[in-house]
């Protein structure tokens, strides 16, 4: 029988689901979006693009947001990284970790960016 078709066992808990801790990965983006800005653009960093993935983990109250930045040396870079987690980490206090997995692949470039950020930086 595989993992997902047993039945738990007398006394074990049930999975608990994103909605038990009460965040989703579209609450955790909002709040990326609402909060954390590149200082150098002025835009935040949904809208620029560099947010790839969020996963909420909710046995391990936990979340891991994928994201990347403008270029490996960008100077605001740390910066950016620990206003994503303080930000998600206050506003979400029943997570217990919030953890920044930055990665290079793809390669961030402006066309990720969404059209509101194109229309602000007046990129067509």
């Amino acid at each position: 029988m595989s993992e997902e078709t047993k039945a738990p066992t007398e006394g074990t808990p049930e999975p608990t689901s994103a909605g038990d801790l009460g965040v989703t990965p579209d609450d955790i983006r909002q709040v990326l979006k609402d909060h954390v800005y590149d200082p150098e653009i002025g835009i935040n960093i949904v809208d620029l693009g560099l947010v790839y993935d969020i996963q909420v983990l909710p046995d391990e109250k936990k979340a891991i947001i994928t994201m990347t930045l403008t270029s490996p040396a960008c100077p605001v870079g740390p910066q950016i990284l620990a206003a994503a987690q303080r930000w998600v980490h206050e506003k979400f206090p029943q997570l217990d970790e919030v953890e920044i997995n930055l990665v290079w692949t793809p390669m961030w470039n402006p066309s990720m960016m969404s059209d509101e950020a194109k229309d602000l930086l007046g990129i067509f």
